[in-house]
């Protein structure tokens, strides 16, 4: 059925609709994309729905059956529910968080000054003075996106977020105040000006569905609600068609509503749909994009919300792409929308990396292949103006990741030819390496670009440098592909040759590199300080501040893929961190977007700064993995609406939206409940878990959750006051899997006692006391109880 059959279906049903936009009839087509979804189970659905006290809205006609429509009014807050029969339904919640700052001194007290000019990061080091930060702490240190004070009277405020489909080429913007492009509820509320927007809370419908919701209070019993969504059964080309309800809630009931279908009324041909309209748009809604999000790994925390920022992630990836695969790295403006960035790499890394976390291979698959297909040619070269080398390295790494969730042979035979020649730009770039003077700061290291901008200076070569991360990736990502390389079961000889040439340039690689940074360390500050490339003479903010452009710019990239590729000894990564920390490179716990330093702001970097999190994690830093984690969702993102920016900085502006920095979010939440060891056969559980969590009482839990020996269950519980359970459920084959830890993370008060697995005392291990060490004996159950006073 499309939307044209629907839509009439509809008003023979209920009697009740006046008509649709022209427009909306005539761009429809039947194609079996477009029809009307069918009702299965998913996570909206809920059982025994009590309506006790909701309004009834209306009725609703699908395939025969009759769904009422119900909204709870009595609460700001309250659920809109879709029930069909008597108990069975759809629930969606509603979220809504303040977009405007709140009345504490903002910053924690300190100046903005000191800590824009301040080398160590002061605001992290005031979150971090009592163990795990609180998270409403963090949320009050700085103030929200898209807070500040418009400069201008003449400006108006730039859009906050966008709605869209999978199919649609294009997005559709929303602004503050609820409007797009082509729809202003103003005309029918004019109410609804920029100073009640300013004072608005902004969230989602579902928790995490691509529903935009701003309420905008008028009174103590009054505030008016805007929702916006896209049509998911139009089929326009670029056109997001968009559905609209404004209404004006006082007392528990709606005293004024409006409901809206892409553009303003031009009667008699194009008018307002009615209430019928809208709630069968937004049930169709609800099962497409449930349809779309059934693979995501299943899972549960304390606070739902960090699930629901994770899967959100997903959905607005799927309408940022074009058919939900082409890639782009921002959306609306031309900044960066333009195809000049469709070939960034770190739109490809970023999404290969996240989908496969979540166990979302479908999706990974099609991005791999699509990156490949369009934008890597013969010589592995990409499409698009300047590669930055440490990332042909994580390409590398992440291939032989989807391979080893997926086993996907296929189609990496398919584009073997390119994935060898992606490994040969970092080998010939060693043996350029290894042809400079033995004395000279490079050798032995790869050259070449960190940062894509660099190559449209005036002098790209001054950037074209041996960067330690350059190094790393190449490491990583030549040992990684070697092994999956060498291990397929039909590999042929000239497989198994280039498999042994990069397992040689790896190590070889690897060993130049850890001399060099050892080499380099400035041991005469305190704490000692490492450049992002040898040879460097001064601190990467003190050579930003030379007049000539200096190599040590963009330091923030250079720091974070140097951690991620995990290939330094852990007192060199500490090292790494400790320096970030003390010189300038982090904001709020986050990798800062380093520039000179500035007296009204200090920047965090939304987006590649996810490598600096996950070494945090591997080193056991887990307060300020925590942080990090924290102020990301804070501070990167705006409130409620949850569109994270490339850069943000803490001075309550606004930030460029790109995908990469929207996908960090659901690495970091994947990995704090299940990681794996980069080399050795051990997978770690509840390892970035707040210890506030784990004794809450309240399931942790991840299913089906990916890992390179199959997928694994995560469970976590504690029971009573002084007992943890956990269980680690893992796949038949499990003969390459040679040990699990579990970490019981507790408040500092508490001490962990003795804890048993499968009935037999466990060994505990790790830095905090805090962490049992499993053998894996061959058994696929595997159940912790830990006690703690």
């Amino acid at each position: 059925m499309d939307r044209r059959r629907f839509i009439q279906g509809m008003a023979a049903a209920t009697a009740a609709i006046k008509g649709l936009p022209a427009a909306a009839n005539e761009t429809m087509s039947a194609s079996p994309s477009a029809q009307a979804r069918k009702y299965t189970p998913g996570s909206l659905s809920t059982e025994n729905i009590d309506v006790t006290g909701y309004t009834f809205l209306c009725n609703v006609q699908k395939e025969g059956k009759t769904w009422k429509v119900y909204e709870d009014l009595r609460v700001r807050d309250g659920a809109i529910v879709f029930l069909s029969g008597k108990s069975t339904g759809l629930v969606l919640s509603k979220s809504a968080e303040a977009a405007f700052a709140d009345s504490n001194p903002p910053y924690l007290g300190l100046n903005i000054r000191d800590i824009g000019l301040s080398g160590p990061d002061l605001l992290a080091d005031r979150l971090l003075k009592n163990g795990d930060p609180d998270p409403e702490e963090v949320r009050s240190a700085a103030p929200p996106l898209g807070s500040a004070p418009l400069r201008e009277p003449w400006e108006r405020r730039s859009w906050e977020t966008i709605v869209g489909t999978r199919e649609c080429l294009d997005t559709m913007p929303v602004y503050p105040s609820g409007n797009t492009r082509t729809y202003h509820p103003v005309q029918s509320f004019p109410e609804l000006n920029a100073a009640l927007a300013a004072k608005r809370f902004d969230g989602l419908l579902g928790g995490w569905l691509p529903a935009v919701r701003k309420v905008m209070p008028s009174s103590e019993n009054a505030h008016y609600e805007v929702i916006v969504f896209g049509d998911v059964l139009a089929r326009d080309q670029f056109i997001v068609q968009t559905w609209h309800r404004t209404v004006r809630i006082e007392n528990a009931a709606i005293t004024k509503a409006e409901y809206g279908y892409s553009y303003p009324p031009f009667p008699p041909r194009r008018q307002n749909p009615a209430p019928e309209s809208f709630y069968a748009g937004l049930l169709e809604f609800c099962l497409y994009w449930e349809d779309l999000t059934r693979d995501i790994a299943s899972a549960s925390l304390p606070h739902k919300m960090w699930i629901d920022m994770a899967k959100y992630a997903f959905v607005k990836e799927q309408i940022v792409r074009p058919g939900g695969v082409y890639p782009k790295y921002g959306a609306v403006d031309r900044d960066y929308y333009g195809p000049e960035y469709d070939g960034f790499q770190d739109i490809f890394t970023s999404s290969l990396y996240s989908n496969l976390e979540w166990g979302r291979f479908d999706m990974a698959g099609k991005v791999l292949d699509n990156c490949y297909s369009d934008f890597v040619d013969s010589k592995g070269m990409i499409n698009m103006r300047g590669p930055e080398t440490a990332q042909f390295g994580l390409t590398l790494s992440l291939i032989a990741r989807y391979y080893n969730y997926t086993g996907d042979k296929a189609l990496l035979m398919k584009h073997r030819e390119k994935i060898e020649a992606t490994a040969a730009v970092l080998t010939e770039l060693h043996d350029e390496s290894l042809r400079l003077s033995p004395s000279d700061n490079g050798y032995g290291l790869i050259h070449g670009w960190n940062e894509s901008d660099s190559c449209l200076a005036p002098t790209p070569m001054t950037w074209w440098q041996p960067y330690f991360a350059n190094s790393a990736w190449a490491v990583r990502g030549l040992r990684d592909i070697a092994h999956v390389w060498s291990g397929f079961n039909t590999v042929d000889a000239q497989m198994k040759k280039l498999a042994t040439n990069w397992s040689g340039h790896s190590s070889t690689i690897s060993e130049a590199l850890v001399q060099s940074v050892r080499k380099n360390v400035r041991n005469d500050m305190n704490p000692p300080y490492i450049g992002p490339l040898p040879g460097t003479k001064l601190t990467f903010r003190e050579s930003m501040q030379q007049e000539h452009p200096s190599p040590q710019q963009w330091p923030h990239r250079a720091y974070a893929e140097l951690l991620q590729a995990d290939v330094l000894p852990p007192d060199l990564a500490n090292l790494v961190i400790d320096c970030m920390r003390a010189y300038g490179a982090t904001t709020l716990g986050v990798v800062a977007n380093v520039g000179r330093p500035n007296t009204q702001d200090r920047d965090i970097l939304g987006f590649i700064s996810y490598g600096y999190a996950q070494m945090l994690l591997r080193l056991d830093r887990i307060e300020e993995f925590l942080l990090f984690l924290y102020s990301h969702r804070f501070h990167d993102h705006t409130r409620g609406s949850w569109t994270a920016g490339e850069v943000a900085g803490i001075d309550g502006g606004t930030a460029l939206f790109c995908i990469p920095a929207q996908l960090t979010i659901p690495m970091l939440v994947r990995w704090m409940m299940v990681f794996e060891d980069s080399d050795e056969n051990r997978l770690y559980f509840g390892k970035g878990l707040p210890y506030d969590w784990v004794v809450s009482g309240q399931e942790i839990r991840i299913d089906q959750a990916p890992t390179r020996w199959g997928r694994v269950d995560f469970r976590m519980k504690a029971t009573g006051s002084d007992q943890i359970n956990s269980t680690v459920v893992l796949p038949e084959k499990t003969s390459t899997t040679t040990e699990l830890q579990i970490k019981f993370r507790l408040p500092k008060s508490k001490k962990l006692g003795p804890v048993t697995v499968n009935g037999q005392q466990a060994e505990i291990i790790g830095r905090y006391r805090d962490t049992v060490s499993i053998p894996v004996m061959g058994e696929k159950r595997y159940e912790a109880t830990a006690r703690f006073s």
